[in-house]
Formats: C-alpha cells, sequence, structure tokens
C-alpha cells in the first residue's frame, strides 16, 4: 500500500462560539458619499426626509446646511425664520411621530442658518435608517422656507 491510496479522516470544525456576526465589519463603502437632501421646501409645523447609511459603513459623516425665510426663499431671515433641525434614528422617529418627546441623535434649536457637522455611528452589517427633520418652533408664527442641502460622506 503506498502513501497516495490512504484517505485522509475529515475533520470538522465546530463554529467560535465567541465569534457573532455583529463584530465582523467587511469593508467600508470608504471614498463615496451620497446626496441625503437637496431641496426647497415650505413647513408650518414639521418636514422630515428619511435617508439610509449602508452596510460596513465604518464612519458616515452628516454634514450640509440650512438657512429659513419667512414666506418665501430668500425673504426675511431672522428670529421669526428660526426652526429647530434634529437627527432622529428610526426608534427616535417612531416616537417624535408618536408625539412623545425624546432624545435625538443630534439637534439645533431656534435657528434660521447653520451648518451641520456630524458623525453618525457606525452601520456594522445592517442597512440603518435616520431621520433629517424640521420643525417649526413653538409659536412658530407664518409659514417657512427651508433651502437645506445634505449628504453623507463614507
Amino acid at each position: 500500500m503506498t502513501a497516495c491510496s490512504r484517505q485522509k479522516p475529515q475533520v470538522t470544525v465546530a463554529p467560535d462560539p465567541a465569534f457573532r456576526p455583529e463584530d465582523h465589519v467587511a469593508p467600508s463603502p470608504v471614498g463615496t458619499n451620497q446626496t441625503i437632501l437637496q431641496k426647497t421646501f415650505t413647513i408650518t409645523t414639521a418636514s422630515s426626509f428619511p435617508f439610509e447609511i449602508p452596510a460596513h459603513a465604518v464612519r458616515p459623516h452628516l454634514h450640509g446646511l440650512f438657512e429659513s425665510f419667512v414666506r418665501d426663499g430668500h425673504g426675511q431671515s431672522d428670529e421669526t425664520a428660526n426652526l429647530d433641525f434634529l437627527v432622529l434614528s428610526q426608534d427616535q422617529y417612531n416616537e417624535f411621530s408618536q408625539g412623545r418627546p425624546g432624545e435625538a441623535l443630534f439637534s439645533v434649536e431656534a435657528s434660521h442658518n447653520q451648518a451641520v457637522n456630524f458623525d453618525l455611528p457606525a452601520s456594522l452589517d445592517q442597512p440603518v435608517k435616520y431621520y433629517l427633520v424640521f420643525r417649526s418652533t413653538p409659536g412658530g408664527g407664518p409659514k417657512k422656507v427651508v433651502e437645506a442641502n445634505f449628504r453623507v460622506d463614507f
């Protein structure tokens, strides 16, 4: 009998009990970006804009700016045009839409002109949904026109 004709016994490897899929981060979409809002819109109470971070985004960074005006774009832009800006997770948005006050990942209160730079949490192995929310300040007065331009870099 020669060594070539011997069959090797099959070895079964048990999975590592310490391995969890959420601990494994695949390559990130580094170097890409996504425009999530580039729009002029009107609000009387609130407007929300959903966006999604793809799976495996290690350092998603939200940035952009907004400016609000009373009645018409490029009209009066001062304290009378103030609004609140929120970045909410899905759970936070669910609470917000039910009228229950809660925390936000990021917020700006009573502003009519704001630049935003915010690092979002890593998305790991699943896409994650977030919301940009523009809300008229309490006693908000007349309708407001908002010019907003936001994107996420990965």
